[in-house]
């Protein structure tokens, strides 16, 4: 999952025109050991289990209700407005990362990376899977 979440920060930051400063830490972890089981639930960071809101700079708010496991796998659903619903068909929580793909009622699907701040608030980029170039800045007012 590192290897994914640091593909898609490294391809985030060129999209933005900046600079990626977790790489080398990112490549140190790629080289250590597997991990027992036990350490690798503990990877996952934070818990944002619960129900919260996702803020776009779109304006197209999104209101979750998640689930998330011990290695940090998410599952959950997601609304907007009265009509349209998602399921979070993939993600997770590793780190101070968060990664997931909502898959929308009316067929499209958005993808969400980002991370937790020192303030506990969620914050990154989100973009329509079908329509790369389609981006949002999201954030959230809850603290996890």
């Amino acid at each position: 999952m590192r290897v994914r979440l640091v593909t898609a920060a490294v391809a985030l930051s060129v999209a933005l025109g900046g600079t990626v400063l977790a790489a080398p830490a990112a490549q140190a972890a790629a080289h250590r050991p597997s991990v027992a089981p036990m350490a690798k639930a503990a990877s996952a960071g934070f818990n944002v289990g619960g129900i919260w809101t996702v803020y776009q700079s779109n304006s197209s708010n999104a209101t979750l209700s998640v689930t998330q496991d011990a290695q940090g796998k998410l599952t959950g659903i997601a609304r907007t407005g009265s009509t349209t619903t998602g399921t979070i068909e993939q993600g997770f929580v590793d780190g101070s990362y968060i990664y997931f793909v909502i898959a929308w009622s009316d067929g499209s699907k958005g993808r969400y990376i980002g991370s937790r701040g020192t303030d506990g608030r969620l914050s990154g980029v989100t973009s329509d899977l079908a329509h790369p170039s389609s981006q949002a800045t999201w954030y959230t007012t809850w603290t996890f």
